[in-house]
């Protein structure tokens, strides 16, 4: 048996599976902040995107960094390490980020259309969006504003992602 290598992705799977334990471990202490993404590349490039309920701060994803680094064995697997959280412009991913969202606006494409409204409700099973729309009057000519609202369940959300207002 000997002289026998281990395929590279049961290599990647057992780091991987490591490097989400010590993430989940390190955020125990955080409880605010949660993983968006985990990526692990071939070349064991580490890249971990973080979310939190009030924001993420500098300090969390130094903290989760060493959680990380400073168990993990370089002489055992090399690998490089990036922590962030996840971008303004980032799609939105788990219900926890659209119940963090409440009040604010959102551009959100399904497999029919693409509305840009206010995020007004955000449950487990679906959003509810608020906005105004210039519609044909019932009665006689010109066009009136009008209050709309639409709930779409998170299974029809192809995208999602909060708009920022300068």
């Amino acid at each position: 048996m000997r002289g026998l290598s281990v395929p590279s992705f049961y290599k990647i799977m057992t780091f991987k599976e490591k490097v989400n334990g010590l993430i989940a471990e390190a955020l125990l202490e955080k409880p605010s902040i949660f993983l968006i993404d985990l990526a692990i590349s071939d070349s064991f490039k580490i890249s971990v995107g973080l979310d939190g309920d009030n924001g993420v701060a500098l300090q969390d994803c130094i903290d989760i960094s060493r959680a990380i680094e400073n168990n993990l064995d370089r002489e055992e697997q090399d690998f490089s390490l990036e922590v962030a959280s996840v971008g303004v412009g980032s799609p939105l991913k788990m219900t926890r980020q659209y119940k963090k969202n409440i009040g604010r606006t959102l551009i959100v494409t399904t497999n029919n259309e693409k509305i840009e409204a206010e995020l007004v409700e955000a449950n487990d099973v679906f959003i509810i969006l608020s906005w105004k729309a210039r519609e044909p009057k019932k009665v006689g000519k010109g066009k009136e504003t009008v209050q709309k609202e639409q709930q779409i369940p998170y299974t029809e959300i192809k995208e999602a992602i909060v708009t920022v207002t300068f």
